[in-house]
This record gives C-alpha cells, sequence and structure tokens, in this order.
C-alpha cells in the first residue's frame, strides 16, 4: 500500500485535531486538587480559574473589562479549536466566548474565567472575595 504525503499528512492532521478535542494535547484548562478546595480548575501552570457572579446573573454576558480585566486577567485562547470540549473529571463543558475586544476567552458552564493577578500557582486566595468563586468541579 502506498501512502502519499498529502494524505499522511491529511491523517496526521485529522489525529491532532481529535486529540485537541479529546483534550489528550493538553489544553487551556486542567483540573487540578487544591488542599483547602479539592478539585478546582486551573491553567497548566496551576493559575486558579475563577468566575465571577456579576457575569452569571448577567446571563453570562462579560463584564470584566478594562482596570477589572488587570486585576482579573481572562483566560483568552487563540482558537475556539485549543480548548476541548470535555475534560476527564469535569462533570460540566468548556467552550469560549468572545470578549468585547474581540478576543475568545474560556468558558466553563458558559461562565467566562479568569486568574487573579496577585496569584502564583497552588494559590486560591479570593474565594467568595467581592463575587468571585473558584471552579470547584
Amino acid at each position: 500500500m502506498k501512502i502519499t504525503y498529502a494524505a499522511l499528512a491529511a491523517l496526521l492532521a485529522s489525529l491532532a485535531a481529535a486529540a485537541v478535542a479529546s483534550g489528550a494535547m493538553g489544553g487551556p484548562v486542567i483540573r487540578l486538587k487544591d488542599k483547602q478546595f479539592g478539585p478546582i480548575l486551573a491553567t497548566p501552570k496551576h493559575q486558579a480559574l475563577y468566575y465571577w457572579s456579576v457575569e452569571k446573573k448577567a446571563g453570562f454576558k462579560i463584564r470584566c473589562t478594562g482596570s477589572c480585566a488587570k486585576l482579573w486577567p481572562p483566560l483568552v485562547v487563540k482558537s475556539a479549536g485549543a480548548v476541548p470540549r470535555r475534560l476527564e473529571g469535569l462533570k460540566g463543558a468548556l467552550g469560549t466566548v468572545r470578549r468585547p475586544d474581540g478576543k475568545l476567552q474560556v468558558t466553563y458552564n458558559r461562565l467566562p474565567v479568569y486568574t487573579y493577578a496577585h496569584e502564583g500557582p497552588n494559590q486560591v486566595l479570593c474565594d467568595n472575595v467581592d463575587g468571585w468563586f473558584v471552579l470547584r468541579v
């Protein structure tokens, strides 16, 4: 059986796309076990992810912009394809939403997700602070 370079490239591209969609190649979000909060969502660098209750009450619309987004940096990606819909161990679904500045922000169960600028890896400093909550999964 003879395989052409184009056929091989197409096969590899489809396998890579399937791996990204299933979360096998990683992505912008991981499930992390925190000593205090149990399983939470985090970035691959172990920075906790949060949602803002104001956006939940506003029908999942982004309200954290400007100085808010400097303190609470949104988790943005270059393409929706970089975000697996499902991640092992998560009950909910990941996705993206377009921010007012045009960037794509990661969502969990439709909630836009953010990090906290003054937090390092493996820290959760702002759960239930001014309407911000760590994403427990």
